[in-house]
């Protein structure tokens, strides 16, 4: 593994982070109060050719590979979660399995889009009964015709209210995971219902949604890859989006670390900087181990993914490990700015509340440990 980056990936990594510094950062805590980003972020995003990355340039991408787009992520995680996640979802979760999966058809009605951020997408897959359990989802679509006939609704979905079209899971045949089929539906089809969820302890600047299905009538075109094939399109695409959401949190960890060193040089307690004070340098010391730690297992499934090798278990490490590091690396920034660190007029607070919310989605902390251990001992634990 080398862990040297080119020219190119510093330079990728400079123009993600002075754009964060400009056009996110300041914003963020403003838009966490407002509950809504500036939607503008999704059109420059797009611009700047970070909505396309790892898509090929043939398709309407901006090419690149898999750690460019990590290192990306964790710039925009330490900016602001909820733009990280802006990205996370439509390109890494809809644009890539289309990309993958998809008929020259779709990739010429979605991709082109999508890259430039005139589009976005959303991941319809969790439901109000079923979480951890996706093989047991209970949306239903059902042939008509030359067609099919959508019934159900998705919970907790990330773009939900913003997204042009909507990646969907439905049951198609028998029950678990062998039944299931994705779909591509947008979202001005009739018989869909967005309502926006309101009132999320972090990625508050994030929409969110519930979405309804009601006859949904799809044409056959719609489906992405094959009748019983959607389990498995889910499952493959929610590897690489651990990935995306473990580099999102080596930004959290790192913009902890950033603020917290800066407050302990400046803020003074009993006639000197609290930098000096050992216990202080102690929490410094462990946030950085994390964010080193966690940068690390990111960079090797980027590796992994870019060398086609396996990944999914070197994924589930990394999400697992980068999660439950972010919330500890916010918790302890958090106990550098004291009183202050309670309030959102620093970031460690906000930090704190975004992190807390990647040790359960893509994948529960729980539901990695499942995996890894499978992946150990050959024997599974799922029911």
């Amino acid at each position: 593994m080398d862990l040297t980056l080119t020219a190119e990936h510093a330079a990728l990594r400079s123009l993600a982070a002075d754009w964060v510094d400009r056009e996110v950062a300041p914003h963020a805590a403003a838009w966490d109060r407002a509950e809504s980003v500036d939607r503008g972020v999704v059109k420059r995003l797009g611009e700047l050719g970070l909505l396309g990355l790892t898509i090929p340039e043939e398709l309407g991408g901006s090419g690149g590979d898999h750690l460019a787009y990590c290192l990306v992520l964790e710039e925009l995680g330490r900016g602001d979660s909820s733009v990280r996640g802006l990205v996370s979802v439509s390109l890494g979760l809809v644009a890539k399995p289309i990309a993958a999966y998809g008929t020259p058809e779709q990739h010429e009605r979605w991709l082109p889009g999508l890259c430039a951020g005139e589009l976005l997408g959303c991941f319809g897959l969790t439901e109000p009964g079923t979480g951890s359990d996706a093989g047991s989802l209970a949306t239903r679509a059902v042939r008509d015709g030359d067609g099919w006939t959508v019934h159900g609704s998705k919970l907790f979905i990330t773009n939900g209210t913003w997204a042009d079209v909507v990646l969907l899971f439905a049951r198609t045949g028998e029950p678990g995971p062998r039944g299931v089929t994705a779909f591509l539906v947008p979202t001005d089809t009739p018989g869909l219902v967005r309502r926006e969820i309101h009132g999320k302890l972090g990625l508050r600047g994030q929409p969110t949604a519930e979405l309804v299905l009601d006859g949904v009538r799809l044409p056959d075109g719609a489906r992405l890859g094959e009748v019983g094939q959607g389990f498995r399109i889910a499952m493959s695409t929610l590897d690489k989006g651990r990935m995306s959401v473990a580099a999102g949190c080596v930004g959290i960890a790192q913009g902890c670390l950033d603020a917290a060193v800066a407050y302990a040089r400046q803020r003074t307690q009993f006639g000197r900087p609290i930098a000096g004070f050992q216990l202080v340098q102690q929490l410094l010391a462990r946030i950085a181990v994390d964010t080193a730690a966690a940068r690390l297992l990111v960079w090797q499934v980027a590796d992994l993914v870019d060398r086609h090798e396996p990944y999914a278990t070197q994924a589930s490490m990394a999400k697992l490990f980068a999660s439950e590091a972010a919330v500890r690396c916010a918790n302890d920034a958090l106990q550098v700015f004291g009183g202050y660190g309670y309030i959102d007029e620093y970031p460690v607070g906000k930090y704190l509340r975004d992190a807390r919310v990647t040790t359960l989605y893509e994948g529960t902390s729980q539901i990695q440990q499942l995996l890894i251990g499978r992946a150990l001992t050959g024997v599974s634990a799922f029911v």
